[in-house]
């Protein structure tokens, strides 16, 4: 089962049921190496090229029953040398 939030779609789905976490992963969780927090508090993490790649879901089941999860990360990071070098360019 894989699930899609906005552009991303995740391979890896793990719920807990007594903790009523959800674990949405793309590839290889142990490659996140930062890691965020979404306004709503879900836990973001990301990879060494600031792709998102796991967000962790606490009070999924309350949340559905809501009728909706709301993930709004933060804005999209920019790497130091990347600017630096639009920066040079421009």
């Amino acid at each position: 089962m894989s699930v899609s939030v906005g552009s991303v779609t995740f391979d890896r789905v793990s719920y807990d049921r007594e903790a009523d976490v959800l674990y949405l992963s793309s590839g290889d969780p142990g490659q996140a190496v930062d890691f965020d927090e979404s306004q709503e508090g879900h836990a973001l993490r990301y990879d060494s090229d600031g792709r998102l790649v796991g967000i962790t879901i606490v009070g999924a089941r309350r949340l559905l029953e809501q009728d909706e999860i709301v993930v709004t990360p933060p804005q999209l990071r920019v790497d130091g040398e990347e600017l630096a070098a639009a920066l040079a360019a421009a």
